[in-house]
């Protein structure tokens, strides 16, 4: 017991100084999100989607899962550093039954390495079992788009390195987009992103739909019922 307080302990200290380094390029998006928070209050115990533009862009979420009680609070250009900043403001107050996080893609693209994305991972894992100890976090790998296609060696390890890490830890897991995005000749498949050639359009989320609603599906089934409407 002491040894897990001692090491919540470290994760958030390293969590506050992370933060203190990361500009507030996002506030007016938060702030959005609280004046929204105040005129129609989300729901406790719901899925909580968070993370970067793939997750912003998700439009159709709701309509998506309607099993599901969900909350969209993506905001474009994130890292995984800007969901820890903000995690008492857009996170922590929803007291979410699970968390499906996208982020990375946009810290490997700024430079920082794979060891980098999975520390911070981790910090944000500690954040949420500081204070919600049973909340199940689910982590959907960067994907493969075309337009960081040289950056797929640093992709692969960040995602092996979260990977390995949920495999060993309960109530974390991970969802591996790859298998479905790319084509039979291991490319990404063109039809399923914007002209932008990084963010997906109905064809791309059609296929996250279904990947991570089976996802979402085996924790109801395999784990326990709390994930039932």
């Amino acid at each position: 017991m002491r040894i897990s307080i001692f090491f919540n302990i470290v994760l958030l200290a390293a969590a506050t100084a992370l933060a203190q380094t990361q500009p507030h390029a996002f506030e007016n998006e938060i702030r959005a999100f609280e004046a929204s928070d105040k005129t129609n209050p989300p729901p406790k115990n719901a899925i909580l989607f968070i993370g970067s533009s793939s997750i912003r862009m998700w439009k159709t979420l709701a309509q998506d899962f309607p099993e599901y009680r969900v909350i969209n609070r993506g905001f474009g250009g994130s890292q995984i550093s800007n969901s820890i900043h903000f995690a008492e403001r857009i996170v922590l107050p929803y007291e979410p039954r699970v968390i499906v996080f996208y982020a990375g893609g946009n810290d490997l693209n700024a430079g920082k390495s794979a060891e980098t994305v999975f520390n911070d991972f981790k910090i944000f894992v500690g954040k949420v079992r500081a204070q919600l100890p049973t909340t199940k976090v689910v982590y959907i790998s960067v994907a493969p788009n075309p337009a960081r296609w040289a950056q797929m060696d640093r992709i692969r390890e960040a995602n092996r390195l979260i990977r390995d890490y949920t495999m060993t830890q309960a109530g974390l897991s991970f969802i591996d987009v790859h298998p479905h995005m790319l084509g039979e000749d291991g490319q990404p498949k063109p039809d399923i992103y914007l002209d932008d050639k990084l963010h997906m359009n109905a064809k791309g989320y059609v296929i996250w739909k279904r990947v991570v609603g089976e996802h979402l599906k085996s924790i109801a089934q395999t784990r326990a019922p709390e994930l039932k409407p």
